[in-house]
């Protein structure tokens, strides 16, 4: 019997990783003998792996979104400030698609599919998994992560067959670290800051304007890479939750008398003068984390691509994230086809609804209203040619849902299990509405995206389960009943809600 048996610790020294076994020791203390572990440095240990074996052709750039008004020769490096093109366009990263195709469909997914829930570093991060197709040029151990990604794909059984669907399937992109798929694009942003800090950058520190969900997932990564970050937060217009959530994390918070697009100008003014990183959509950067969902979802199916994708849509980078994902796969032979998609919009914020409409041909600006959704509560989004040009790819449409719809959505999808936020609740509503008409058919395999985990908006549910939202009927509301401690009126409440 080896030493580390005979200690009762069940495995040899020799059985341990490779890697691992120099950091193992024995120490001796009051005459007892214990095999002590030191942690691995995961990411000296990550510069030690051999990358793949044509990495060094992967290469990614900044270009104009729309080449049509644009000089066709404009490219700018990732590791170049900039945010906007020569006539003050959206960036658009771009891939070498042809160096990624050296590698057939088969290796992407079976690389792909090992890499999951893996603990080496960084590749077991959902985003990073997926490196090569997000920022291939950045060295293991400038990446920030907290292993986001790899979020569930629900298949919402229940409530699917209370619309007559086979298969409804809902993406909880809100089972992340700071509650919201806004991690996704955030990790890749805050490595690329942090990569460019240890460059000598004169970077002191990364901004955004937020309606919550940005500034959190903006405060949670910068404090992991030691980075100060500042927010720009409407006041008085997010919930408790998505306030402290940056509070804790150290960031400097301005609560500004304005609605969100206000904040947006004036974080684009104050970064245009100090060397702030703009942490918002309008940096292409985010993006490509957020791209990796769309991915993960083909991945979670085998690699088959479902019918409708159902998007909550605010400023709208996401809705071009998700389309570059699946239209990345496509064209690199890992799925046929892309889905079509449905931007679903609050009615009090729904810009890209009306110019829908339109028939995209007009698009107009507005001043949001108060929403319960408020993360989308948007009426000037930044992506808006972004969303408009990835709908026309697709063959996609948009939505829209009114406030008790909404909320209606969100509360009757909890009935059945989950725990929606009011975000998750538009697109639901869009989903009925969709199934109502019978343009999403029975046998349509449908994705439903969930923005954000549904704890960070417990004000609204407490609310709407109140019934203290004045004009709503609050139809699926599910309030306590009060009841004295007696047990022939407990018996009496149940022998009513049961049926007895």
């Amino acid at each position: 019997m080896n030493k580390a048996c005979a200690l009762g610790l069940g495995a040899s020294f020799t059985d341990l990783p490779k890697s691992n076994q120099k950091t193992h020791k024995i120490q001796r203390s009051a005459g007892r003998e214990t095999l002590v572990t030191r942690a691995t440095d995961v990411k000296k240990e990550a510069q030690r792996r051999a990358p793949l074996e044509k990495s060094n052709l992967f290469n990614a750039k900044y270009v104009p979104f729309s080449t049509s008004t644009s000089d066709p020769n404009e490219q700018y490096s990732l590791d170049e400030v900039i945010y906007r093109s020569k006539n003050g366009g959206l960036l658009d990263v771009q891939h070498d698609m042809e160096a990624l195709s050296i590698y057939p469909p088969e290796y992407w997914k079976a690389l792909f599919d090992e890499r999951v829930g893996k603990t080496s570093w960084p590749y077991g991060s959902g985003v990073w998994s997926k490196k090569e197709w997000v920022l291939p040029g950045i060295a293991n151990e400038d990446i920030v992560s907290m292993f986001e990604g790899n979020s569930n794909l629900f298949w919402a059984e229940r409530f699917g067959k209370e619309l007559g669907m086979e298969e409804l399937w809902v993406k909880q992109c809100g089972n992340s670290h700071t509650g919201s798929f806004k991690d996704l694009g955030m990790t890749v942003l805050v490595s690329q800051v942090n990569r460019l800090r240890k460059m000598g950058k004169p970077l002191l520190a990364v901004g955004c304007a937020s309606t919550g969900d940005t500034s959190a997932a903006l405060s949670a990564y910068a404090a992991a890479a030691a980075i100060p970050s500042i927010v720009f937060l409407p006041a008085e217009k997010i919930s408790l939750a998505q306030l402290v959530q940056p509070i804790a994390n150290g960031a400097l918070v301005l609560s500004i008398d304005t609605d969100f697009d206000g904040c947006m100008r004036l974080i684009r003014e104050v970064t245009a003068e100090l060397p702030i990183y703009l942490a918002n959509s309008l940096n292409s950067m985010r993006l490509e984390g957020q791209k990796t969902a769309a991915i993960e979802i083909c991945q979670q199916f085998d690699w088959e691509v479902p019918e409708w994708v159902i998007i909550p849509g605010g400023n709208l980078g996401n809705v071009y994230a998700f389309f570059k994902g699946f239209q990345m796969c496509k064209e690199l032979g890992l799925t046929d086809r892309v889905p079509r998609m449905v931007v679903a919009q609050a009615q009090n914020a729904n810009p890209l609804y009306r110019a829908y409409k339109a028939g995209f041909e007009n698009y107009e600006p507005m001043r949001a209203e108060d929403t319960f959704a408020s993360a989308i509560q948007i009426g000037d989004p930044v992506s808006i040619d972004r969303a408009m040009y990835a709908l026309s790819e697709c063959d996609g449409i948009v939505e829209e849902a009114s406030e008790e719809e909404l909320m209606d959505a969100a509360a009757r999808a909890d009935m059945t299990g989950m725990f929606n936020c009011p975000h998750t609740g538009v697109a639901l509503a869009a989903l009925i509405k969709l199934r109502e008409s019978g343009t999403i058919a029975p046998s349509d395999r449908t994705v439903v995206i969930s923005t954000a985990h549904g704890l960070k908006f417990t004000g609204s549910k407490i609310a709407y389960h109140s019934k203290e939202i004045e004009g709503f009927a609050s139809t699926y509301a599910n309030p306590p009943v009060q009841v004295q401690e007696d047990f022939g009126k407990v018996m009496d409440i149940l022998s009513q809600k049961l049926d007895v």
